[in-house]
């Protein structure tokens, strides 16, 4: 398993964070994701290491920000 941390911002709710999690988890071997409006934080949980750059991508077409923590 691998786990990547990366550091949101504009999200300020539960919606927010539902909006993210839709996104990320069409992304091929995704095992788990939390995330949290409150700190900002989304840790995406896979079987091997997942492409950062297509989590960016994602959280960017929930319409928010994203960067490796």
């Amino acid at each position: 398993m691998s786990t990547t941390e990366f550091q949101v911002t504009g999200m300020t709710c539960g919606h927010c964070e539902m909006s993210v999690r839709e996104e990320v988890e069409k992304i091929a071997g995704v095992e788990s994701i939390d995330v949290s409006a409150q700190t900002g934080r989304l840790v995406v949980t896979s079987v091997a290491a997942v492409d950062a750059d297509a989590v960016i991508a994602a959280v960017d077409e929930a319409g928010y920000h994203a960067v490796t923590a």
